[in-house]
């Protein structure tokens, strides 16, 4: 792998060889999303269920969903941030730009309060999203009926956070030359057509073998079958572990109350448990996962296939318990 790869562990497919779902990811993620191999969705290729489920995720709730491109940016970005994902900080911000508030999307740029305070209200929602039961979750800072889109925004990017800091490095561009100013405005001006435009909701559902609805505060939206179709290709992770270490994965993560783990983490398995320990770094610190632990688990019978699925599992372990916790209504109870 060339040095300038942003992929760390995996080697992905090559895109231009991509068939069946694969190929179509790509092309709506071109057609819808304004850039045709983001390498969030190439790490993710090795296990094409995986890949068109979290594409579809994003599209039918922050592409396609209802409310606001720059306000749905801005929960996406909170999320981001409470992750310590600056991957994802940096791609969000030029994303803001691209909507056409150069002003909103440099004030949080710098670490600052939108001056807006319905969008500051959505910046905080989106951070306190990662810390169950904190005041800033309700009531909602956005209107009831585009809560599907604002919140499958927001465990769409829980889950892809931890993939990224898990998988990738940190450089969204060579060299991290989005922390500058004029590349982030030109970069996000690039994408300002695209991101501008909202396609039709569904498209990103044609990609799934669901037929559940999802959960309750999505039925008759596409987040719904969307999510409900990354929730079941992540938990194909867990034939990976054995019992004893999956027991321990939900019995760490059921009782995590959102903060950031101490570098003493007492629950954390040693690489003894090579398995359990990548899932739950995966789950609430992928961005302290090493080469070291990854060594510790990998071996000839563990394919990259095998790898994204055991982050994938440990990843959404972290976002059920996050949207397990979420006050969140019915979409029928707030028509």
């Amino acid at each position: 792998m060339p040095l300038s790869s942003p992929f760390r562990y995996t080697t992905p497919p090559p895109p231009d060889a991509a068939t069946g779902r694969t190929a179509e990811v790509y092309a709506q993620l071109s057609d819808d999303f304004g850039i045709a191999r983001p390498p969030t969705f190439v790490v993710l290729s090795s296990a094409p269920e995986l890949m068109a489920a979290s594409w579809a995720l994003m599209r039918e709730s922050l592409v396609a969903g209802a409310g606001g491109r720059a306000e749905k940016e801005l929960a996406a970005l909170g999320v981001s941030q409470a992750n310590r994902c600056p991957f994802c900080v940096d791609a969000h911000t030029m994303l803001l730009h691209a909507t056409g508030d150069h002003a909103l999307a440099e004030t949080v740029a710098r670490g600052g309060t939108p001056a807006d305070a319905e969008h500051a209200r959505v910046l905080a929602w989106g951070r306190a999203t990662r810390t169950p039961g904190a005041r800033e979750l309700g009531p909602y800072p956005f209107p009831a009926a585009h809560a599907p889109a604002f919140i499958g925004t927001a465990l769409s990017f829980h889950f892809i956070n931890r993939i990224v800091s898990a998988l990738l490095t940190e450089n969204l561009l060579p060299g991290n030359i989005q922390r500058f100013r004029a590349v982030r405005s030109l970069a996000g001006r690039s994408f300002s057509r695209t991101v501008r435009r909202r396609p039709a909701p569904g498209a990103g559902t044609t990609l799934l073998d669901t037929a559940d609805p999802g959960p309750g505060w999505a039925l008759g939206t596409s987040v719904g079958p969307a999510y409900a179709a990354l929730r079941s290709a992540a938990l194909q992770g867990a034939g990976l572990l054995d019992e004893a270490d999956r027991l321990l994965v939900q019995d760490v993560v059921g009782r995590w109350d959102g903060t950031h783990p101490p570098l003493a983490w007492d629950a954390l398995p040693d690489r003894s448990r090579p398995g359990a320990r990548l899932a739950l770094l995966a789950a609430l610190a992928p961005y302290r996962i090493t080469d070291e632990d990854v060594s510790a688990w990998r071996g000839p019978e563990h394919s990259d296939h095998c790898l994204v699925h055991l982050v994938a599992y440990g990843a959404f372990a972290a976002v059920d318990r996050i949207e397990s916790a979420l006050p969140v209504r019915r979409v029928r109870e707030t028509s």
